[in-house]
C-alpha cells in the first residue's frame, strides 16, 4: 500500500471510532427507554403507532412468541412487496411506464429487500417505478434493519437479564430502532447526500443531446441520451446506514446520481459502517460491562485492517500479464502500476478497495466499483469477508449476534481447554446454547457450498431465454472464474450482503429462485436460533466470577476470538476459494 493509501484508511477509521461513543450511548439510552432528546419531539408518534396496532408497550414477550412477531412481520412484508413488484405496471408513479416485474424477479427482490440483503437482479432506472422504489424497497430498507437491530437487543437482554421469561416486546423494539435511530440519521444523511449532488425528485427521465456526436453497436448515430431521475437521495442514505446495498440506479454507488465526488464516497463508506460499530459500545453499555463492547470492536477491527489493506495492496500490484506486455497501468493514486479496470477515476484504487472492503464486512453490498474486475487475490477478500459469517461489523444488529455466537463458541472451547463450564458475562454456556450457536455458525457455509454445488452441476450453467427461447450460459467467464462468479453469488445470498461478481445471469428462474430461498434460509434460520440463546440466556440466574472464570474484555480473549472466527472460515472455505480464486491467480502469474 501506498501512503496515501495509509493515510486514507487511518483517517476514515479515526471518523469512525469518534462516532463510536456518542452514537452507541445514544442507542443504549433508546433501547433502555430512557429520555435521549427526540422522544420530546417524536413521542406522540411512537404513542400513535402503537394504539394504531393495538400494542400493549408494557407487555413483554418470551423468545417464542418474540421469534413468532418476527416472522409473521417480516412474512407480511414479503408478501406486500411481491404484491408491489407484480402489479407495478397499473400503480401511479411510474413515469416512465415499466410494466410488473416476472413471477420469479419478483420473489427474488421480495426476500432480498426483506432478509436486508437486497441482491438485484435488475437494473433500477429500468426496472423500477417511484412507487416501488419508495413504498417498497425504501420501506423495506428501514424495517429489515430494524428487525436486525431488534433481534439483537433481545439477545442482550437475554445476556443482562437474571431469571426471568421474556427478552423485550418486537414491536416496541422495531418501532423505536426506526424512529429514533434510523430515520434521523438518515434524513441527516439524505440532505448532506442531496447538497453533494445526488437527485431527490419526481420529474421523469429526461433526454439530453451529446456534446460529440456517438454510434450504437450497430453503427447508428446516436444524437441524445435519456437521464434517469428519481427520489434516489433518501433510499440511498437508508441503503448505507441499514446495511441494506440496494442501489436506486444500475451500477449502485457507481452511478454519478448515487455517488458523484470522493466526499460522498467518504460518506457513504462512513455510514455503512457506523451502526454496526457503534453497537459494539451499546452492547457494552447494556450489558454493565463497556470493556466487553470494546473488546469484540477491537476483534472486528483485527481482522478488517488487514484485509481492507490486502484488498488494496492487490489491486494496486495491478495484473502482470499488463506489465509484461508494456501496458501503462495508473493506479489513480499517485503510482504507477495498478488495476483501474472496473473503477471509477474519480474514487481510485485505495478507495474502490477500501468501499469493497467495508461493504462486504458489513453486509452491506452497496459498490462503487465493479467487484467482478478485481484482480483474482483482491476479489477473494470481499468474498471471504462475506464467508465468514457477516460477523465482521456485519449487518445492523445481526452482525453482533453473529459475533456474539462466536463468542459463545470461543467462550466454550476456552472452558474445555480448562476443564470447568464455560461462562460468559455471569451465565453458563451450556450445550443448548452451543447447539444453537453451532446452528447460526454453520447454517450459511452449508447454503453456500450446497447452493454452488448445484448450479455447477448444471441448472446454474444455462438458462432458457425468456424473449426468445434460447439457450444460453450463464457464465460469461469459464474456468475458476466462472466459478468464482458462482460461488460469490451464493455467498452474497448467505451473507445477506447483495453484492456480486456481475459476470454472472442472474436474472433467470433457477438463480432468482434458489438465491431468493438462500436469503429466506439463512436470515430466519438464523435469527430464531439466537431468539432461543437469548430466551436459555434469560432464564439463568447470574454465577459470581471466581479465579477459574475467563474474563472476557482482555487482550488474550479478543486473539482467542479471532482465531476462533478465522479457523472455521479457513477449515470451510479454503478448498472452495482454492478452486476459484487462488487457481485464478496462479494462472495470471504463469501468463
Amino acid at each position: 500500500m501506498t501512503a496515501n493509501a495509509w493515510i486514507q484508511l487511518g483517517l476514515f477509521l479515526a471518523v469512525l471510532l469518534a462516532a463510536v461513543k456518542p452514537l452507541g450511548w445514544y442507542m443504549a439510552r433508546v433501547y433502555r427507554r430512557q429520555p435521549c432528546g427526540l422522544d420530546r419531539v417524536l413521542g406522540w408518534l411512537e404513542r400513535g403507532i402503537y394504539r394504531l396496532g393495538g400494542f400493549d408497550p408494557q407487555r413483554e414477550m418470551t423468545w417464542k412468541v418474540y421469534a413468532i412477531a418476527v416472522l409473521l412481520f417480516n412474512g407480511i412484508g414479503l408478501l406486500a412487496l411481491y404484491a408491489l413488484l407484480r402489479l407495478q405496471g397499473i400503480l401511479p408513479l411510474n413515469p416512465q411506464g415499466f410494466p410488473g416485474a416476472s413471477s420469479e424477479l419478483s420473489f427474488n427482490t421480495a426476500a432480498s429487500f426483506v432478509t436486508n440483503t437486497n441482491w438485484q437482479s435488475y437494473g433500477g432506472e429500468t426496472t423500477l417505478g417511484y412507487l416501488v422504489q419508495m413504498l417498497g424497497l425504501c420501506v423495506q430498507n428501514f424495517l429489515s434493519a430494524a428487525t436486525g437491530m431488534a433481534v439483537l437487543v433481545a439477545l442482550i437482554r437475554g445476556l443482562a437479564r437474571r431469571s426471568t421469561e421474556t427478552i423485550g416486546n418486537f414491536w416496541v423494539d422495531l418501532t423505536r430502532s426506526t424512529l429514533y435511530i434510523l430515520l434521523p440519521l438518515s434524513l441527516l444523511l439524505a440532505w448532506v447526500l442531496v447538497s453533494q449532488g445526488i437527485v431527490q425528485n419526481f420529474s421523469p427521465y429526461q433526454p439530453v443531446a451529446l456534446l460529440q456526436p456517438a454510434t450504437d453497436a450497430d453503427g447508428k448515430p446516436v444524437t441524445g441520451q435519456l437521464l434517469p431521475m428519481g427520489p434516489a437521495a433518501a433510499q440511498i442514505a437508508i441503503k448505507h446506514l441499514g446495511t441494506n446495498g440496494g442501489g436506486f440506479f444500475n451500477v449502485n454507488g457507481a452511478h454519478p446520481y448515487e455517488n458523484p465526488m470522493p466526499l460522498s464516497n467518504f460518506l457513504e463508506m462512513l455510514a455503512i459502517l457506523l451502526i454496526p460499530a457503534a453497537l459494539c459500545y451499546t452492547f457494552g453499555v447494556m450489558v454493565g460491562d463497556r470493556r466487553q463492547g470494546w473488546a469484540i470492536l477491537v476483534a472486528m477491527l483485527v481482522i478488517f485492517v488487514p484485509l481492507a489493506a490486502s484488498a488494496i495492496t492487490a489491486e494496486q500490484m495491478g495484473v502482470p500479464a499488463f506489465t509484461a506486455l508494456g501496458a501503462d497501468q495508473d493506479a489513480g493514486d499517485g503510482q504507477a502500476g495498478g488495476n483501474m479496470e472496473g473503477k471509477e477515476v474519480r474514487f481510485g484504487i485505495t478507495n474502490s478497495g477500501l468501499f469493497a472492503t467495508v461493504t462486504t464486512a458489513a453486509s452491506c453490498g452497496a459498490v462503487n466499483s465493479m467487484h467482478d474486475s478485481f484482480t483474482p487475490l483482491g476479489g477473494l477478500v470481499p468474498m471471504w469477508l462475506m464467508q465468514l459469517g457477516e460477523v465482521i461489523f456485519g449487518g445492523v444488529g445481526s452482525g453482533l449476534y453473529g459475533m456474539l455466537m462466536f463468542v459463545i463458541v470461543a467462550v466454550f472451547v476456552a472452558g474445555l481447554m480448562v476443564g470447568r463450564t464455560p461462562e460468559y458475562l455471569g451465565k453458563k454456556v451450556e450445550a443448548f446454547e452451543m447447539k444453537m450457536a453451532s446452528l447460526v455458525i454453520l447454517v450459511p457455509p452449508i447454503i453456500i457450498l450446497v447452493g454452488t454445488a448445484v448450479a455447477v452441476a448444471g441448472p446454474g450453467l444455462r438458462y432458457n431465454a425468456a424473449d426468445t427461447g434460447e439457450i444460453k450460459d450463464n457464465l460469461n467467464n469459464p474456468g475458476a472464474h466462472g466459478f468464482s462468479e458462482v460461488l460469490y453469488a451464493f455467498s452474497s445470498a448467505a451473507a445477506n450482503n447483495g453484492s456480486a461478481f456481475a459476470g454472472l445471469t442472474a436474472n433467470e428462474p433457477f438463480y432468482n429462485t434458489a438465491l431468493g430461498l438462500a436469503m429466506l434460509m439463512a436470515r430466519f434460520w438464523l435469527i430464531i436460533p439466537v431468539l432461543a440463546v437469548a430466551g436459555a440466556l434469560a432464564r439463568k440466574s447470574c454465577t459470581p466470577a471466581s479465579a477459574g472464570t475467563l474474563p472476557t474484555h482482555t487482550p488474550l480473549f479478543v486473539v482467542l476470538l479471532v482465531g476462533t472466527v478465522l479457523l472455521v472460515g479457513a477449515l470451510t472455505f479454503v478448498p472452495a476459494l482454492a478452486l476459484g480464486p487462488v487457481v485464478e491467480h496462479l494462472q495470471m502469474m504463469v501468463r
